[in-house]
């Protein structure tokens, strides 16, 4: 831990505390990810994956102090190590890491103004987060316009005009290379699965949430005929 004596005062400075702790952990989750890995035993206490300054990373217990010195990463990432698959529990990890990194960033900057933070935040937004780094995620190349009303996915559905579903082909444009890319965020409103341009999804036209086909048992087939989709949740509201 760094004392308060030590700490980086100055936006520079604070970055460069930054920029070393999020290099420590990209490090932990790409080229020393077996050694990671083998560190997160999930029979060992909680555990929490840090970056220092100096560029290395360390899987330790939380700090004994209460409140810590330091805003502290997060607690028990070994418990969920056998319970998903190592790309999504390595995912989540890098989630929870760019979040203590900005945490511990702004610590640090309490002390600066308003513009100060502003720029700090942009020097830290300027560069791929932990997260993007460890999913190999590309900038899109085609996102989806404001104003298109599309609600697309690769062997989704989408409304025409006149209401008709239709079936979305997958496009072999190589524009469209990055389309996983480009909803790579979306989440099944039933099981919370992530989305993936392999599966049939469908999306609700009440709450606009999208869904595996299979867990609202409907196939592409079905959807043909469907006007308006309407998901269990929004179909259960309006009966009442």
């Amino acid at each position: 831990m760094a004392s308060i004596s030590s700490s980086p005062r100055s936006v520079e400075d604070i970055f460069k505390d930054f920029s070393a702790r999020k290099s420590a952990i990209i490090t932990a989750l790409t080229h020393d990810v077996e050694e990671f890995y083998a560190q997160c035993d999930p029979e060992k206490e909680n555990l929490c994956l840090y970056g220092h300054p100096n560029e290395s990373w360390e899987v330790n217990l939380p700090a004994e102090e209460v409140p810590p010195e330091l805003p502290e990463p997060a607690l028990g990432i070994n418990f969920a190590r056998d319970g998903m698959s190592r790309r999504d529990w390595l995912s989540l990890v890098a989630v929870h890491s760019d979040c203590w990194l900005v945490s511990v960033a702004f610590y640090f900057g309490a002390r600066l103004n308003r513009n100060e933070r502003k720029r700090l935040f942009s020097m830290m937004n300027d560069a791929p987060t932990v997260f993007e780094v460890v999913t190999e995620r590309k900038p899109a190349k085609e996102k989806l316009s404001a104003d298109s009303g599309s609600k697309s996915r690769s062997g989704s559905k989408q409304r025409s005009n006149d209401g008709q579903t239709k079936a979305i082909p997958k496009p072999a444009d190589e524009s469209y290379e990055d389309e996983d890319d480009d909803h790579s965020e979306t989440l099944c409103g039933t099981c919370g699965g992530r989305y993936s341009g392999d599966e049939f999804w469908i999306g609700c036209d009440v709450c606009e949430r999208w869904y595996h086909g299979k867990c609202v048992k409907i196939t592409p087939a079905k959807a043909e005929s469907i006007k308006q989709y309407k998901c269990p949740s929004c179909s259960l509201k309006r009966g009442k």
